[in-house]
């Protein structure tokens, strides 16, 4: 059996690989490249492989750095099925709709070709096929992979992919989550294997906990009411926006935020979030009890979703104090760099950031404290505060990374179980990568590597 990374090395986007055995090639996740640009310029080369020789992809989630690129695999020859969570593929195609318009948004201003269009997505849709957590699917002429998905924790409907072939077994971790979570079921352990992708866009950091968390989002919604200003949050539309409505609920209802308008500017956003009343099956155990109760746990009296183009202009009639959750999560397009470039010059407001900020993003510029930021062309002084709450994140930090791993890295017992032989470190970039990899060897005596783009290892 062969493995190759086609992305995720030297880098958290672009998430792709592919397992090859008796002449079957089946891949794990096609992602978009994200940094500077809602879709880096590597995207729009050709793939590195034959799309058309591919049988099967499996989709860990519905984030578009493991999804961008399906509507350009499509185009270039993938004919067969493409496999996920419902969840994962109820949600895929709202995000993938709703990057059409930005990518388009992007090449237009760029007067280049769009990465895909509309036709392109029907397509891929075609070939989708919805599985429920251990499902096994068996893919090839001779059945040659075995796959079962795991619930992954890091947003509704994600899953790590567990694969046998040949004897062996491998695990694709794709993105682990930040559990507890507010909202979501706990990250499952898998119980052994030969060999394991594990994720490290946090590989090197440690979260705060989550009443830190709770904390440092009340304190910094006080302070920004208090002084009059503006308190905005580029969030990314699916998960993190409805963990942040959450919270915002029981902070209002326990009286701990004064009653300030809530706008939540993503129609992406909004659409998910009535999406999962579909998927409350996924909930863990005391939101589905809340719900149960009747408890409307995404809505409280002052939240207002603004759909269109003109909702979204009238933010900015509506004096200050007002809290702005909008997309995209890191300040690479979408309505949140309109709110930026009017408030991001007041030092009575405010940016929050809830998640991981790519190298080379506005969002990580703002972060590790750049003074003017460029906006549609325009130069924008930044004097508004910044706080940084990456427990936010859906992301597993490195202690939890290293604890899910342990039911697979440790001696396996009884002693014909598998044994955790290799473990490749990905999505994640250089220095974080190391460290996680360095960290595992030391813990576990597992050997860890960051692969290298383009490499292949035979397993």
């Amino acid at each position: 059996m062969q493995l190759t990374f086609y992305g995720g090395c030297g880098e958290a986007t672009g998430s792709n690989y592919v397992l090859e055995s008796g002449g079957t090639k089946i891949m794990v996740d096609c992602g978009l490249h994200q940094g500077s640009h809602f879709a880096n310029q590597e995207n729009f080369d050709p793939f590195a492989y034959d799309p058309a020789a591919i049988t099967a992809v499996f989709i860990t989630h519905s984030h578009l750095d493991h999804i961008g690129r399906l509507p350009s695999l499509v185009k270039a020859g993938f004919k067969g099925k493409i496999y996920s969570t419902y969840a994962t593929k109820d949600f895929a195609e709202m995000m993938l709709l709703d990057s059409e318009h930005l990518l388009a948004e992007e090449a237009d201003r760029e007067k280049k070709p769009p990465l895909y269009n509309n036709l392109d997505l029907a397509n891929v849709l075609r070939l989708w096929h919805g599985l429920s957590y251990h499902q096994p699917v068996a893919v090839g002429p001779n059945n040659e992979f075995k796959v079962e998905l795991y619930d992954a924790g890091h947003i509704l409907g994600s899953a790590i992919a567990h694969v046998e072939a040949e004897g062996k077994t491998i695990v694709f971790s794709g993105d682990l989550g930040n559990s507890p979570a507010p909202i979501i079921k706990p990250t499952e352990t898998v119980p052994g294997a030969d060999y394991c992708l594990i994720e490290s866009t946090y590989g090197d950091r440690v979260h705060e906990g989550v009443d830190e968390r709770k904390e440092m989002l009340r304190q910094a919604i006080v302070e920004t009411v208090h002084a009059g200003g503006t308190l905005m949050i580029p969030s990314f539309a699916m998960e993190r926006t409805q963990d942040l409505l959450y919270n915002l609920h029981q902070l209002f209802e326990s009286k701990e935020i004064p009653r300030v308008p809530v706008y939540i500017d993503s129609p992406l956003a909004i659409k998910i979030t009535a999406v999962y009343k579909k998927h409350e099956d996924s909930f863990n155990k005391d939101v589905q009890n809340l719900v149960k109760s009747g408890d409307d746990i995404l809505n409280f009296p002052g939240l207002r979703l603004t759909l269109t183009t003109e909702q979204s202009k009238e933010i900015n009639t509506v004096t200050p104090p007002k809290i702005i959750i909008a997309g995209s999560g890191m300040s690479n397009g979408g309505r949140i760099l309109h709110h930026e470039m009017r408030y991001l010059p007041d030092p009575n407001s405010t940016i929050v950031f809830v998640g991981y900020q790519a190298e080379g993003s506005m969002g990580r510029q703002l972060l590790e404290g750049a003074t003017e930021v460029k906006i549609f062309g325009e130069d924008i002084p930044v004097r508004a505060k910044r706080v940084n709450i990456p427990g936010y994140s859906a992301h597993a930090d490195q202690p939890h990374l290293l604890d899910w791993l342990g039911t697979m890295a440790r001696p396996a017992r009884p002693a014909h179980e598998h044994a955790l032989k290799k473990v490749f470190v990905v999505q994640g970039e250089p220095q974080s990568s190391a460290t996680l990899a360095e960290k595992i060897t030391e813990r576990y005596g597992t050997p860890a590597e960051a692969p290298k783009l383009g490499e292949t290892v035979t397993l």
